[in-house]
């Protein structure tokens, strides 16, 4: 019997086991950290009416987190290959409760701004980390096993946690006492389980002592057509994300006349839920498909959402979210492919750092443009030249690609 129990066998077995639940809290804790990021989206409104904010004082609140990660991406992004996955996942979730306790204490600009820059932060470096720290806890649970369970997983808590945060925060802020702190507080509490969590997984990289140097950033990458049109398109589907993050709520609030925070956070769920279920059911799709979906998606989307706004139909305007964000699900599918596939195998990090610091540009500056032309303009004007500037730049990334087949 003790030879049985101490066999190699059984102590691989064991092994895999705690792999296999490993992946599941590491998931879980993934869901979690990016469902943090988006408490704030369907709160904005609040924001507004307690401190008078403008529209475009909550896009700069927004675009901290963007400036947050980039800086995050460059700098630390790569650390977990060489210094271990726990040990850069854990003080990352540490930064996101310190932004949690910063929207706790106070409501001024400048501490929001704070907040969301620390925010971005620890997302920074729980993106990269934690989509890596699956993929080893995957492979180790079920060795030669296919890839399809890590993808499904880490697109739904990445992508999906975001839809899922708006969501969740919408519903406490709608029926909870105090909804400027339970979202916060909820979170924040399921952030330091999570810690605990990742501490109890197994590590999966061995530390080695290499010399730091921030991630390069590089649009070097084969050929230089292909690159472009999958910068672009990244762009572009970052944009449609930035701004039913930063200013649908208000619209929906104002424009469409519904202040409802459930209403403000189903319309971000509903757009990075569709993104999420879209990059899951397409997998099999080839990437000249996946960009065709994409682009199209996008263009109807917006199109339905100013259609929505101008006909004051907050249905329509839901039903053009959720298409464009399936479009931008699938586009920035497709664009992680093809830079995949054209990089060199020693230059895919950088490839990709390039790609994430180009879509995060999408995020803020769009962002940031149409809460500055709100201060001159009607809303409904503002996003009727979003979407028409959006279709030219969809146009561009379909005649680049075209190019470069």
């Amino acid at each position: 019997m003790s030879l049985l129990l101490d066999s190699p066998v059984t102590e691989r077995a064991a092994v895999s086991k705690r792999h296999g639940r490993g992946f599941w809290a590491v998931a879980g804790t993934f869901l979690v950290a990016m469902a943090y990021s988006t408490v704030p989206a369907p709160l904005f409104p609040l924001y507004v009416a307690r401190e008078g904010f403008s529209t475009f004082a909550i896009t700069v609140v927004f675009a901290a987190f963007a400036v947050g990660v980039v800086i995050s991406l460059v700098l630390a992004g790569h650390v977990s290959d060489w210094a271990g996955r726990k040990t850069v996942l854990i003080p990352a979730l540490g930064l996101e409760i310190v932004s949690a306790l910063l929207f706790l204490t106070s409501t001024s600009l400048p501490v929001l701004i704070v907040a969301r820059v620390v925010n971005g932060l620890g997302v920074g470096m729980i993106a990269a980390t934690a989509t890596a720290y699956l993929y080893d806890l995957h492979a180790r649970h079920r060795p030669g096993a296919s890839p399809r369970r890590f993808e499904i997983v880490s697109t739904a808590a990445n992508i999906g946690g975001l839809g899922v945060g708006a969501l969740v925060a919408g519903v406490l802020a709608q029926y909870a006492p105090s909804p400027l702190s339970t979202p916060y507080v909820v979170l924040a509490v399921l952030l330091v389980v999570s810690i605990s969590a990742v501490a109890l997984t197994p590590e999966t990289v061995a530390r080695k002592q290499v010399p730091y140097r921030p991630q390069r950033i590089s649009a070097d990458h084969g050929d230089r057509t292909s690159y472009l049109a999958a910068a672009l398109g990244a762009f572009a589907a970052f944009a449609v994300f930035g701004v039913f993050t930063s200013v649908s709520p208000g619209f929906v609030a104002g424009e469409l006349h519904h202040p409802s925070r459930l209403l403000a956070g189903l319309v971000v769920f509903l757009v990075f839920g569709g993104a999420a279920l879209a990059q899951t059911v397409t997998g099999g799709l080839s990437p000249t498909a996946r960009r065709r979906l994409g682009l199209g998606g996008q263009a109807m989307g917006v199109l339905l959402v100013v259609a929505g706004m101008y006909a004051t139909s907050f249905p329509l305007f839901l039903i053009g979210g959720a298409i464009a964000g399936v479009g931008a699900g699938v586009q920035f599918k497709a664009s992680i492919g093809a830079v995949t596939a054209m990089a060199a195998p020693a230059k895919r990090g950088e490839a990709l750092a390039s790609l994430f610091f180009i879509a995060y540009l999408g995020l803020s500056v769009p962002s940031l443009s149409i809460g500055l032309a709100t201060r001159f303009l009607a809303p409904v004007t503002v996003m009727t030249w979003f979407a028409a500037i959006l279709l030219l730049l969809l146009a561009g990334v379909a005649a680049l690609s075209r190019r470069s087949r």
